[in-house]
C-alpha cells in the first residue's frame, strides 16, 4: 500500500469495512451471551456463584495474551469487564455496595471492577457496606483498603474485626482529581471537597488557586454537588462525579503525587479456587508474650512466603492489645501456607484468614 502523501484516503470505504466488522462482532456477542445463558442455568442448579474472580483472571489474562494491538491490554480489558458484566446480568442479576455518595471513588471503583451491568447501592459509611453483605442486601461490597499516598484506610480495617465477613477478590483504581465547576476559573471564590483530598492537592492549589477559600466536605462527591449549585464554588473530585452533578471538568490531574491508586477489596462469602498469583489476608492478634509478634512474621518468613502489607488497629476489646493485619503473597491451600497459618495460630488468641483472592494485575 502507498504512503498517505501518494494516494487519498477513501473514508467512505474504510467505514463500510468497520460496519462490517461490527455486524461480525454484533452477531458474535449474541452467540456468546447465549452460551452464558447457559452456564447460569448450569450454576444456578449447582449452586455455584455467578461472580468467579479466579475465572475472570484467566478470561483477561487470555485476551491479554491474544492481543495483538494496536488496542492497548488496558482498553481490551476494559472492554471485556463490561462484557463479563452484562453476563451477570444474564446469569443472575448483581447488587454491589458502595461507599457513597454517587460519584465517589468507590462508585467509580464499583463500575470499573464489576461494569455498568451491575446494580450499584450507595451506603453512607464503610459498616454499612459491610452490613450490607452480612444481611443479603447486596451480594457483594467494595471498600477501600489503602491508598498508596495516605495508607491504610482505618475505617475498613476496625470493620474486618467487628464483622465476620470475607474477601474475595480485589482492584486498584486510580485516584485521579479534577477540578470541577460551573464557572470560569478566576471566578472561583471557594473550594470544596474532602479533607483528605484537599491535602493531596495542596500545592496545585496554592499555585493555581491562592486565597481562595476551603470547604471542607464529608466526601468529594458531596463537595461537587455544592459546585453544582452554588456560584462561585467549585470542587475537587472525579469525572463521574462531574458527568452526575453536571458540573464541567476545569482541569485533571491535579494531585500533587502522579500514581495516586487506592486498592479497593471485594467482599463476599465465597471462596475463590487458586490460581497462580494469589494474596491471603489475615487479621490476628498475638498472645500477651515476649516476642508473640516476631513469632508470628517468623513463621512466614522461615515457610519462604513474603508479606506485602502489615498494619495494626486497637483490638477493642482490652487497652493496648492490638489487631494485626498482614497480605500473604500465596493462597491459603497451597501446603506452606496452610502450615504457616497452624504454626502462626499458636503465637495467637485471634487469628481470622479474611480471604485468598487473585492479586490484582493492573490499575483500572
Amino acid at each position: 500500500m502507498t504512503s498517505e502523501d501518494e494516494m487519498p484516503i477513501d473514508l467512505d470505504a474504510l467505514r463500510i469495512r468497520i460496519d462490517a466488522l461490527d455486524e461480525q462482532l454484533v452477531r458474535l456477542l449474541s452467540e456468546r451471551a447465549a452460551i452464558v445463558e447457559e452456564v447460569g442455568r448450569v450454576k444456578r442448579v449447582g449452586g455455584t456463584p455467578v461472580y468467579a474472580p479466579h475465572r475472570e483472571r484467566a478470561v483477561l489474562e487470555r485476551v491479554r495474551s491474544l492481543n495483538p494491538g494496536p488496542l492497548s491490554g488496558r482498553t481490551l480489558e476494559a472492554i471485556w469487564r463490561e462484557l463479563m458484566s452484562g453476563s451477570f446480568g444474564l446469569e443472575q442479576p448483581l447488587t454491589i455496595g458502595y461507599l457513597g455518595p454517587a460519584g465517589s471513588f468507590s462508585h467509580l471503583a464499583a463500575l470499573r471492577h464489576f461494569g455498568s451491568s451491575v446494580e450499584v447501592v450507595e451506603a453512607g459509611d464503610i459498616d454499612s457496606v459491610f452490613r450490607s453483605v452480612m444481611t443479603g442486601s447486596a451480594h457483594y461490597g467494595l471498600v477501600p483498603y489503602e491508598n498508596s499516598i495516605v495508607g491504610s484506610i482505618t475505617d475498613t480495617l476496625d470493620a474486618f474485626v467487628e464483622y465476620e465477613i470475607g474477601v474475595c477478590a480485589e482492584s486498584l483504581i486510580e485516584v485521579s482529581h479534577c477540578l470541577l465547576a460551573n464557572c470560569e476559573h478566576a471566578d472561583i471564590k471557594r473550594l470544596a471537597s474532602k479533607p483528605q483530598v484537599l491535602s493531596q492537592c495542596r500545592k496545585w492549589i496554592q499555585r493555581h488557586l491562592p486565597g481562595v477559600e476551603l470547604i471542607p466536605t464529608a466526601s468529594s462527591a458531596a463537595g461537587v454537588e455544592d459546585a453544582a449549585t452554588e456560584a462561585g464554588t467549585a470542587a475537587i473530585g472525579s469525572r463521574l462525579a462531574a458527568s452526575i452533578y453536571s458540573v464541567n471538568v476545569l482541569a485533571e490531574r491535579i494531585g500533587d503525587k502522579p500514581d495516586n491508586i487506592t486498592r479497593f477489596l471485594v467482599l463476599g462469602r465465597q471462596r475463590p479456587e487458586p490460581t497462580d498469583a494469589d494474596r491471603t489476608s489475615i487479621m490476628f492478634t498475638t498472645k500477651h508474650a515476649p516476642g508473640a509478634l516476631v513469632d508470628v512474621l517468623a513463621v512466614f518468613r522461615d515457610a519462604g512466603i513474603n508479606l506485602s502489607h502489615i498494619d495494626k488497629r486497637p483490638s477493642g476489646r482490652v487497652n493496648w492489645e492490638y489487631t494485626f493485619f498482614i497480605d500473604a503473597d500465596r493462597h491459603r491451600d497451597d501446603p506452606p501456607m496452610v502450615a504457616a497459618i497452624a504454626e502462626a495460630t499458636d503465637h495467637c488468641v485471634l487469628l481470622r484468614v479474611l480471604g485468598s483472592y487473585p492479586r490484582a494485575e493492573g490499575v483500572l
